[in-house]
């Protein structure tokens, strides 16, 4: 006798991730949960989305000694693996750290730690739970360029001031940090 139960591959379970920015003051993170299974690719999304940034830029991982990111077609340069399809909990191969560089130019270096694992919930994944601090405007020079930025921004009276305030649109909040507004563009995002 044939059976027509198909076998049900199981949930994938929950990771709970905390992105750090480094190497700027105010410390800039969140915490967000992505399934398991979700591939580098939209991991990189998700990133983007959480800290604020555009994806105007190159990026990359580097996780258990492995870069993955969007390999150059032509072939040209540091030899790349391919994020779309490779999911973060086989990259990880056992470890609970690793990092993300957006911007090769600005450089913006993220640690992301696995803070804990979960089984699979009902709720929709990704999603950000918490975190802190706006992220700096894009093309603003890196670490040394946004603490400029944020001296210049402070100071209605500094002579760049208006300058600044006009090349970025309006006034900024270092600490503006807004998880709705997260989430509801996460939610543009199948895990």
């Amino acid at each position: 006798m044939v059976s027509n139960v198909r076998s049900l591959k199981p949930k994938a379970g929950l990771l709970i991730l905390h992105i750090e920015l480094k190497w700027v003051e105010p410390v800039i993170w969140r915490r967000v949960v992505v399934s398991e299974r979700i591939t580098l690719g939209r991991l990189h999304a998700v990133i983007q989305i959480a800290m604020g940034w555009y994806d105007e830029h190159l990026h990359e991982f580097e996780i258990a000694g492995e870069k993955y990111g969007i390999p150059d077609p032509d072939g040209c340069g540091v030899p790349i693996h391919a994020e779309a399809r490779k999911t973060l909990i086989k990259a990880l191969n056992g470890e609970n750290t690793f990092s993300y560089l957006y911007d090769f130019g600005d450089g913006w270096e993220h640690q992301i730690t696995v803070e804990e694992k979960q089984p699979a919930g009902r709720r929709k994944v990704p999603r950000c739970i918490d975190g802190a601090n706006a992220c700096p405007p894009e093309d603003i020079g890196g670490a040394g360029g946004y603490a400029y930025f944020l001296e210049v921004m402070a100071d209605p009276n500094h002579p760049e001031y208006e300058a600044m305030l006009e090349w970025y649109g309006w006034r900024f909040n270092p600490t503006h940090f807004d998880k709705a507004s997260v989430n509801e563009w996460l939610r543009s995002i199948e895990a």
